[in-house]
């Protein structure tokens, strides 16, 4: 049977080996022969030897024996011709120590074993040099590992809170072996500590240095080079105002690197250790390293966090800086920017007062979150605000922001809810461009969701030619709140907007009552859900007390063809009718009205504003109705022909006024007529409801 190139030939080859033994088994007389080498290896003396290898289990730990004998026993029965082990020795102190052996089986013609010839040595320092070497790789692969874990997790930082936090993960610094962790960045010539580990770590005095003092950190950033401490005597040699409290807490070594991004140093890192006295060249390249990916992640944060601020606060300056004290109304407006870390938006809201007692609110949502969403945002709230105030229709305001912002050199759009309040009568007309639709809270607490036809956003509906917005009208009783709200306030993982909305619905309803209150619980929901993106809020109560102030005024202006705003004139007149007690001759007066307004319409071109006083001056109270146009031409009164639909309306004001009569104003003229009111004392009028 041929031997394997590497099998010793002979006995004297195998004693050539140093310090390795042999044995000889001869299977079928069950002897195993051990030389001198061989028993030392199972700390035997020849005496304690009888031959047998049962002899041998003294020094063989049962598991040890019971694992060797099935090995031998595989090889022996799979026709094998050599193996080969490691396995545990029991010396004759008690204490354990390695040996390895090998084996080469010896088979006749039929194949069957006969001898087992084979080698046996201590392994004990061969395998305690394995460990070593694989305890060092192991150290080798943990602190690049904690290098390569680090650099990916700043990939993800957006702050330098975020830099601080990643680095003061207690896993990074003991990994690397340090006890303590210190970063400053540099700020005006200093070095400003911003990040330590333990807390509390830092020396007193040095939360602000100057560059050029003698501390490691300025060093490492006057030099551009990483600073190595690797003994006692050099750190209090270099640096005795550090030493005394290096040596309080037993540090002996330590690693200073400094952070540089773009050929500029930005800061510097400092590890500390204990029971350590030097850096192989490879640990400090991994310090460098990892120093590097650290200053990038800072400058990036620091870049991030300068344009956040700018952005922050061209958004704030583009907010109204103050809200208006709205008679009639209670108005809350709250907003939110997204989480920490987050791009600023284009959410925006707005209170517009309007003549009339009455009041614009508006919110929107420019598309984006950067400081480009934010310039728009400022430009769009401000054209929206000039065409309110130069009293055009809701329809008509929105219709001209959408082609101001279509004409604007931008690809944005933006989503937004007008509504436009007159808290007299409590007529609400909404105009919804793509935006989500708002809410209306009961005075009893109850809420419901308000549905509001819309047009398209504000930009595409003028790209598309879509500018036609349909004007919706309700009632908003005293006590109730209109709730305007931009969608990161309904917006959640996983759920779509409509959720989102009966979830806030619910909110609300459960929401306190004081509206201030409710809108910092609202708010307060959305932080404790983690909401990703901003929110604009803005809730308008109508008061419960409020009413047309006798002596005062309600003024709308109703334009040709435009039938929502006619409605809303009929409604202030009839409200104002009733809050100052005219309740008697309230049919007699919206009579007169709608025929003024009906013939301004007819008549004359550019609409007509109407305005509703009470003239309390003289010995009796009068309620005075105006209608003014652009008209010069004079009305007049003519008699109605036979089966005529014409014709009638100055005779019907002279019959039912008191007095009427038409000033000229200007380029055009004001038909007015007045009617005389009951005394509230005379007890004929005591039925006045509040508007």
């Amino acid at each position: 049977m041929a031997e394997p190139d590497d099998w010793p030939a002979a006995p004297d080859r195998i004693l050539a080996l140093n310090r390795q033994g042999t044995f000889d088994w001869d299977l079928d007389a069950g002897l195993m022969h051990l030389d001198a080498p061989g028993l030392a290896v199972f700390d035997l003396r020849p005496d304690e030897y009888d031959g047998r290898p049962e002899s041998l289990a003294s020094r063989v730990p049962r598991d040890e024996a019971t694992r060797l004998d099935a090995l031998v026993s595989v090889a022996l029965k799979n026709g094998r011709r050599t193996y080969g082990v490691y396995f545990r020795i029991r010396r004759a102190n008690g204490s354990l120590r390695w040996a390895h052996t090998q084996g080469r089986i010896v088979r006749d013609a039929d194949g069957r074993p006969r001898r087992i010839l084979g080698l046996l040595r201590d392994a004990t320092r061969e395998l305690a040099d394995a460990t070593a070497r694989i305890a060092l790789d192991d150290a080798r692969r943990r602190r690049s590992s904690v290098v390569e874990g680090t650099t990916a997790a700043l990939a993800h930082t957006r702050t330098v809170r975020d830099v601080i936090d990643v680095l003061k993960d207690q896993r990074g610094p003991r990994l690397l072996g340090a006890t303590g962790l210190i970063m400053g960045l540099v700020e005006s010539g200093r070095i400003h500590l911003v990040a330590e580990w333990p807390e509390g770590s830092f020396v007193p005095g040095t939360r602000y240095t100057r560059v050029d003092e003698q501390f490691p950190m300025g060093e490492v950033v006057r030099s551009l080079a990483p600073r190595f401490i690797e003994s006692a005597e050099d750190f209090a040699t270099s640096y005795p105002v550090l030493w005394p409290f290096m040596q309080e807490h037993q540090v002996t070594c330590a690693a200073y690197v400094p952070l540089i991004a773009q050929a500029r140093p930005i800061g510097a890192i400092g590890l500390l250790y204990r029971d350590r006295s030097a850096f192989t060249a490879e640990e400090r390249s991994l310090l460098v390293a990892l120093g590097s990916a650290i200053a990038q992640s800072l400058q990036r944060a620091m870049l991030f966090e300068q344009e956040q601020d700018l952005a922050e606060g061209l958004q704030q300056a583009m907010l109204p800086r103050r809200i208006p004290d709205v008679p009639g109304a209670e108005i809350a407006v709250r907003y939110r920017s997204a989480r920490i870390g987050r791009d600023i938006g284009g959410d925006w809201y707005d209170v517009i007062p309007l003549p009339g007692g009455r009041v614009g609110a508006v919110i929107g949502d420019v598309q984006g979150h950067d400081t480009h969403a934010a310039a728009v945002m400022g430009q769009l709230r401000i054209v929206l605000r000039a065409y309110a105030a130069e009293g055009h229709s809701p329809a008509t305001v929105m219709a001209r922001a959408s082609v101001f912002l279509h004409e604007l050199d931008t690809e944005r759009f933006a989503t937004c809810t007008y509504a436009e309040a007159d808290l007299a009568t409590g007529v609400v007309q909404l105009v919804r461009a793509g935006h989500v639709d708002p809410l209306v809270r009961g005075s009893d607490g109850g809420c419901r969701r308000l549905p509001v036809a819309g047009g398209l956003p504000l930009g595409l509906s003028a790209e598309f030619g879509g500018l036609e917005y349909p004007v919706s009208t309700v009632e908003l009783d005293p006590g109730q709140t209109l709730l305007l709200y931009t969608d990161g306030l309904v917006e959640h993982p996983g759920a779509d907007l409509d959720h989102g909305v009966l979830v806030l619905t619910e909110r609300v309803a459960a929401g306190p009552g004081d509206l201030q209150a409710l809108a910092d619980r609202l708010c307060a929901i959305v932080d404790e859900s983690g909401g990703e993106d901003d929110v604009a809020l803005l809730l308008l109560r109508r008061r419960s007390t409020y009413a047309p102030r006798p002596g005062g005024r309600l003024r709308r202006r109703v334009a040709a063809g435009d039938p929502e705003a006619l409605s809303c004139a009929r409604h202030m007149i009839a409200t104002a009718v009733r809050a100052w007690g005219a309740r008697e001759r309230s049919d007699e007066i919206e009579l007169v009205a709608d025929e003024l307004i009906t013939n301004a319409l007819m008549h004359t071109d550019g609409g007509a504003i109407v305005t509703v006083r009470m003239l309390t001056g003289g010995a009796e109270r009068r309620l005075r109705v105006e209608v003014e146009d652009r008209s010069s031409a004079l009305p007049r009164r003519r008699e109605a022909g036979e089966g005529g639909v014409s014709g009638r309306g100055l005779m019907l004001v002279d019959r039912l006024a008191e007095v009427w009569g038409v000033d000229p104003r200007g380029s055009g003229k004001c038909v007015w007529c007045e009617f005389t009111i009951p005394d509230r004392t005379d007890g004929r009028t005591n039925d006045r409801t509040s508007g």
